[in-house]
């Protein structure tokens, strides 16, 4: 068993764990590298079938790229797609740019809302601990309280794979099957498994996207890499972190400590 075929068969397993314990269970779905290879697992993992949702969190700014890849791939994979927005927010003027303000209602809020209206226990995310400072410090299952904060000072042990001590009642749980993915092993199984991605993360005109989200938050990285085999060498020669094109991590530490600690994804 290689490398790819051992992050695989960890992720499978944490995604059957969590359908196991909770019933009401989705999946969160970007249109991000991550988060589809995560939808492409959770297919794997159930033989070809979502046997749950997937929720895809619309902020009104996405590319028009990705609101394509999302309309086509939900319809060829026979899923069941969730798209909830704030309407609240946009209809009262919030626009995407302002960064703490815009992350917290257009999408910590916007998740908030579809979590009440349809009674989520539990969400599976796709991060990895590589991503950011922040993130390496989420387990496999985390638990959120009453109103979705995360207490990233309070996080349960995970020995030995054993995640049954999570299945206890509680409020909300965030899953994250590909918490112990890099970058490149993304990359590498994209290549292996032929998943489709969205042409963002492919160069043109000297120019590409290594992490996507809004259009007001993301900016592209000079890059000739037009294939995943470029793309892959060019992982492996980089010293670039991986979001420094997202606004979001152009803010110092506890920026970002302070919105997943309300509930950013």
């Amino acid at each position: 068993m290689d490398r790819l075929d051992q992050l695989e068969s960890q992720s499978i397993y944490i995604i059957r764990e969590a359908y196991y314990h909770y019933k009401k269970l989705a999946v969160l779905w970007s249109i991000g590298k991550d988060s589809t290879t995560l939808v492409w697992l959770c297919r794997k993992a159930f033989f070809g079938k979502l046997p749950f949702p997937a929720l895809h969190i619309d902020t009104s700014y996405k590319f028009p790229q990705m609101y394509r890849f999302r309309d086509e791939y939900s319809k060829k994979w026979g899923m069941e797609l969730i798209v909830s927005r704030n309407e609240e927010a946009l209809a009262a003027g919030m626009t995407c740019g302002k960064k703490l303000e815009c992350c917290t209602a257009l999408k910590t809020e916007g998740l908030k809302l579809a979590i009440r209206k349809y009674g989520f226990e539990a969400l599976l995310l796709g991060i990895r601990r590589d991503e950011h400072g922040i993130r390496a410090k989420e387990r496999y299952f985390s638990p959120r309280d009453e109103q979705f904060k995360w207490d990233y000072q309070d996080q349960p042990p995970e020995l030995w794979d054993q995640y049954k001590n999570q299945a206890e009642e509680r409020t909300h749980i965030r899953v994250h099957p590909l918490l112990h993915w890099a970058e490149v092993d993304i990359w590498r199984y994209i290549r292996r498994e032929n998943i489709p991605i969205t042409e963002l993360y492919f160069a043109k005109d000297g120019k590409r996207y290594r992490s996507i989200g809004c259009t007001t938050c993301c900016s592209p990285i000079a890059s000739n890499a037009a294939t995943l085999d470029e793309m892959i060498h060019e992982l492996e020669t980089t010293t670039m972190s991986e979001r420094a094109g997202r606004a979001q991590d152009k803010e110092n530490t506890y920026t970002m400590q302070k919105l997943r600690a309300l509930g950013y994804m």
